[in-house]
């Protein structure tokens, strides 16, 4: 959804009526994972892609459908399916696409409320009735408790009261999938099918050092869709002219900033100082941390040396072991930019468990279950 945000508000705030065809289950190997969303305009212009290509011609003419007044659906493209072959889902998987349209002025407007929580970087979850006992395409609107209203219906008290707690906990895992209840909003019950997705704020990335390599690796974690920080002490060097894609440029010593901001889960910190004066102690604030990736600039012998220094000063091997050090991949980069590849290779390796090796020569399912789903 963000890829295609700016364009669908624009539409929300012109009046445009549009469709949204949007990924809601996967199973076995599919291009993009639930979420993902294309839409069509009242014009038949198209934004954004569920499937890489495969299936979108086919979506077009399902999205311009309920466009001309067809009820919202479900459609399922599978490789067993002579149409959906013919469309070209040809990865061997199954994707589930709920199509509805955005036609009237109240529901333009329903989604230009989520819309406008998703810029502002605000959580919100919008849960959405697939099949079963309600209505296919109901809304609900979830945001966390004490942030602010719930919004829509499911069609009954009981199911949005289950929806709404549910949805509030996926959000705080930053997850997105299918939940299925009872017509009154029992658990363990199958009668109704309801897609959650969540729009947590985008994860953040902290670059420190102000050098070539920093600058590289903030574009690079912009195009993944972090948030990026860059620090550094300098003030000659922490500039916002030689980091134009960062979100915020920090002067700063390096751990004492690290301790004063946010660190969840999700974050990918990278030390690109090499520098002792600020790498130890930085290192040591980082693991104190829950960050999901710690990577660390430096030759083997800056390494060895690093990891001396950190042992004295009082960190454990089970925190050395979570540095990923010397950082990134072995992809033989040379410049700045090469670096940057390799380093956001491993922080995608790192989130998914990937081996790192090349496809053509493991067999297997390519993508790798488990983890939150990427930032969009």
């Amino acid at each position: 959804m963000r890829d295609i945000l700016p364009d669908l508000r624009a539409r929300c705030a012109d009046g445009v009526p549009f469709a949204l065809a949007t990924v809601v289950a996967v199973h076995g190997s599919a291009p993009r994972d639930p979420g993902a969303v294309m839409a069509v305009d009242a014009a038949g212009a198209v934004l954004g892609s569920v499937s890489g290509g495969c299936v979108e011609s086919d979506l077009y003419e399902a999205a311009r459908e309920v466009l001309a007044g067809a009820p919202p659906r479900v459609v399922a493209y599978g490789i067993s399916d002579d149409e959906a072959f013919g469309a070209g889902l040809t990865c061997g998987g199954t994707i589930e696409v709920l199509v509805r349209a955005y036609a009237t002025g109240a529901e333009r407007d329903g989604l230009a409320a989520v819309l406008e929580l998703i810029a502002a970087g605000r959580p919100v979850a919008e849960a959405t009735v697939l099949s079963g006992a309600a209505e296919t395409g109901a809304r609900l609107v979830v945001r966390p408790a004490g942030a602010g209203p719930t919004t829509g219906t499911l069609g009954s008290e009981g199911l949005d009261a289950a929806v709404t707690d549910d949805a509030r906990g996926l959000l705080a895992q930053g997850r997105t999938g299918v939940q299925r209840y009872g017509a009154l909003g029992q658990r363990r019950m199958q009668e109704v099918a309801v897609f959650v997705r969540t729009y947590a704020p985008p994860p953040r990335m902290l670059v420190f050092g102000a050098i070539d390599h920093a600058a590289a690796t903030a574009r690079i974690g912009a195009f993944l869709g972090y948030r990026v920080t860059v620090c550094d002490a300098r003030p000659a060097f922490a500039t916002r002219e030689r980091f134009p894609t960062a979100d915020e440029v920090v002067r700063a010593w390096p751990h004492t900033y690290l301790e004063s901001t946010e660190v969840d889960a999700r974050t990918a910190i990278c030390v690109l100082t090499h520098d002792p004066r600020f790498d130890v102690p930085l290192l040591v604030a980082a693991l104190r941390t829950p960050a999901a990736y710690i990577g660390v600039m430096g030759s083997r012998r800056t390494h060895h040396d690093r990891l001396a220094r950190l042992r004295a000063a009082g960190v454990d091997e089970a925190g050395l072991a979570r540095l990923a050090s010397p950082v990134g991949l072995d992809l033989g980069a040379r410049t700045p930019e090469e670096t940057a590849v390799s380093i956001a290779a491993e922080i995608v390796q790192h989130r998914w468990g990937g081996t790192g090796r090349p496809l053509g020569e493991l067999t297997g399912a390519i993508h790798h279950p488990g983890g939150p789903a990427p930032p969009r």
